[in-house]
């Protein structure tokens, strides 16, 4: 896919960003490289922090589109899409409804187990008696998460029944459902998604017990194999596992898909981002490389999928 718009063509573009989730630096960090990127093409763009503008200022403002940019809450949810759509303003990424499934990693896990998508097993977790009956059912180890944050954030490892009630308790700080699945002890993948195209597969590896907020944005102990070392075909197939993945929840335009090997070498999906990162760590960026694709000609795929008719 090439490029075939001229600066012009995408008329006046606000790269909102930041927003009030508490994912807002890391989507302050992803937008400012954004916009450098567009600025430095030749393209009408400002910043737009959600936390600071009321989104009816797009329409006054002469906005075309919008890059979507806010991580988290807010942003990657729908709520943003649907204001958006409401405003007749395009944008980048999935639509509503893709978002907001994308967001929910316990809805996520109903879509994928409908849709035959392997995932690992898990519950969720409402109060105490869940927590106690979930450690009799899934056993230990296990991974628990608050449904709708990204970054690794409030997820914690248990490996016994204390540490699982440490762990729900710190996930319910997060204000929404809670859920603990089963660890997958193996290597961890990751297959970034670009106009319905997945890109080369990165292979994530951290001294950490898993690849947490720590690993992904401050540690220099994290390592990044892309080509990730898996033969051509198993590579093949497990793109085109994530592309359909993907798809099931509704997502376009551009995302990411985690998944693992479990020790018997079978894919185990664990999640999907709408909006990833494009900060100097992201993953997105470094798939695309791997493939030929520059941040600059990356940031106008992204930009140009905005021109969709429909979400």
């Amino acid at each position: 896919m090439s490029i075939i718009r001229v600066p012009a063509e995408f008329g006046k573009v606000a790269v909102a960003m930041g927003g009030n989730a508490a994912e807002r630096e890391i989507s302050l960090l992803s937008g400012e490289a954004v916009l450098s990127a567009l600025l430095s093409q030749g393209i009408d763009a400002f910043e737009f922090d959600t936390k600071t503008h009321r989104l009816d200022e797009l329409k006054s403002m002469g906005v075309d589109r919008v890059f979507n940019i806010v991580h988290g809450r807010g942003g990657e949810d729908g709520q943003l899409q649907g204001a958006l759509e409401l405003a007749g303003i395009p944008y980048t990424g999935s639509g509503v409804l893709g978002s907001a499934l994308g967001m929910d990693k316990l809805r996520t896990k109903f879509c994928w187990l409908g849709m035959g998508i392997p995932t690992p097993q898990w519950t969720e977790l409402k109060d105490a008696a869940d927590v106690n009956s979930c450690a009799e059912t899934l056993g230990f180890s296990l991974m628990v998460k608050p449904a709708l944050e990204g970054s690794s954030l409030g997820m914690a490892k248990a490996d016994n029944l204390e540490q699982l009630h440490e762990a729900y308790s710190n996930a319910l700080k997060f204000s929404c459902d809670v859920m603990a699945e089963q660890w997958v002890a193996g290597k961890e993948y990751t297959v970034a998604i670009l106009g319905g195209e997945a890109l080369p597969m990165i292979r994530l590896q951290t001294p950490n017990d898993f690849y947490d907020y720590e690993a992904k944005y401050q540690a220099d102990t994290t390592q990044y194999h892309c080509p990730c070392g898996l033969g051509k075909t198993q590579e093949q197939e497990l793109q085109q596992l994530s592309v359909k993945a993907f798809k099931a929840l509704g997502g376009s335009g551009w995302g990411r898909v985690d998944l693992m090997l479990d020790q018997a070498g079978q894919p185990q999906l664990l999640e999907i981002n709408t909006v990833p990162g494009m900060t100097s760590h992201s993953l997105v960026p470094m798939a695309a490389k791997q493939a030929g694709i520059s941040f600059n000609e990356l940031v106008l795929r992204i930009l140009d999928s905005s021109f969709r008719a429909a979400k």
